[in-house]
């Protein structure tokens, strides 16, 4: 009876197994994942504040749609103007998505919005002049620095 058991667990553990293997994906590095913001971002917010998203494209690799359009995702504000004396252009990430309901943490390139700004004809660079608000639905792109798996 024991024994029963025992070999039922072990069946029970192996199917599970073997089922989240077959469902396992890889994202690989370089991928772009375009994303549309579901509030409004400032360049005046702290760094470190997320903000809602949604993936705007299906993700396909090797003609299998890996990601839908609409997948629940998060962006975080990497450099901003919020310090007083730091003014920098606003820059984010792109940190996690939501995939079958569990979040998974993806590391991208940066992400600046807008173009930079000129200041007495020279490019202002790395420097945020004014305030600069990033609209809802707002599409931004973001390039996988490393492969998600899940």
């Amino acid at each position: 009876m024991i024994r029963d058991k025992l070999i039922a667990v072990i069946a029970i553990t192996c199917a599970c197994y073997t089922t989240s293997s077959l469902n396992a994906a890889t994202i690989p590095a370089g991928t772009t994942i375009t994303v549309r913001t579901l509030s409004s971002i400032s360049s005046t917010d702290w760094v470190g504040r997320t903000f809602g998203a949604q993936v705007d494209q299906d993700v396909v690799v090797n003609g299998k749609v890996l990601m839908k359009a609409g997948t629940k995702a998060v962006v975080e504000i990497q450099s901003s103007g919020a310090l007083p004396r730091g003014s920098k252009a606003l820059t984010l990430d792109l940190t996690s998505i939501s995939v079958n309901g569990r979040d998974v943490a993806v590391k991208t390139n940066s992400f600046e919005p807008g173009s930079p700004k000129t200041v007495r004809g020279r490019r202002a660079g790395q420097i945020s002049i004014g305030t600069f608000v990033v609209q809802p639905r707002s599409k931004m792109h973001f390039q996988l620095r490393e492969p998600v798996t899940w």
